[in-house]
């Protein structure tokens, strides 16, 4: 019975739907949805304004989302990157020749015209090259999301410039984790002074590489 029905599944003609009707059911990204026309934004003002009719509704999500920059037809010159932590804004569509960021997989360069591309980020140095200039930031974690008309959305949990980080207190620092690694007794400890011990290896790689 299972053959049987999987049998007609994988025979059924891909013409299901007629032409043009898979434009028409992709779902729109949130970007793409008017902020002025989202759907249920105006029942929930008329229900606002029964309850609290003296106070302004609040704002949703899409009301801040800007549309979504088409994908251009041409490799663009530069890539658009947005590089933001929980607290700060470090980058907001700043055009560069390339990012480097630490995934967890290694070192990856974002160029314009990158593939689309979401990369979990480790502890270490990612860098921003514009020209001949070239500003370097030691991250914690977060996410890297390349998009495919050349903008990169770079999230970080913690970023610090490179420039103020004290080699010393690095070194101080990994000789201290390494202390606690040896002497850890619980599995908690363990993990706690890997964790640091990790994170100032980097530190110290990116400072001296």
């Amino acid at each position: 019975m299972f053959r049987q029905v999987a049998s007609r599944l994988l025979t059924r003609s891909t013409n299901t739907y007629p032409a043009g009707a898979a434009a028409t059911l992709r779902r729109p990204y949130s970007t793409e949805v008017s902020a002025d026309n989202a759907p249920g934004d105006s029942a929930f003002v008329e229900a606002w304004k029964k309850v609290a009719p003296n106070i302004d509704p609040p704002k949703t999500p899409i009301q801040f989302m800007q549309p979504r920059p088409p994908t251009p037809s041409t490799l663009p010159s530069k890539l658009t990157v947005n590089f933001v932590l929980p607290y700060a804004s470090e980058l907001s569509k700043k055009e560069v020749d390339m990012v480097i960021v630490p995934a967890t997989t290694g070192q990856m360069g974002i160029l314009p015209g990158h593939v689309p591309t979401i990369a979990e980020l480790k502890p270490g140095l990612l860098s921003v090259h514009e020209g001949n200039d070239v500003k370097k930031y030691f991250i914690s974690s977060g996410f890297a999301f390349v998009h495919s008309n050349s903008y990169a959305d770079i999230l970080a949990v913690e970023a610090v410039p490179l420039d103020r980080i004290d080699p010393a207190q690095v070194q101080k620092g990994l000789s201290e984790f390494t202390q606690k690694l040896g002497s850890a007794s619980t599995d908690l400890a363990k993990a706690e002074a890997q964790i640091g011990v990790d994170v100032h290896s980097a530190l110290n790689s990116a400072l001296t590489g």
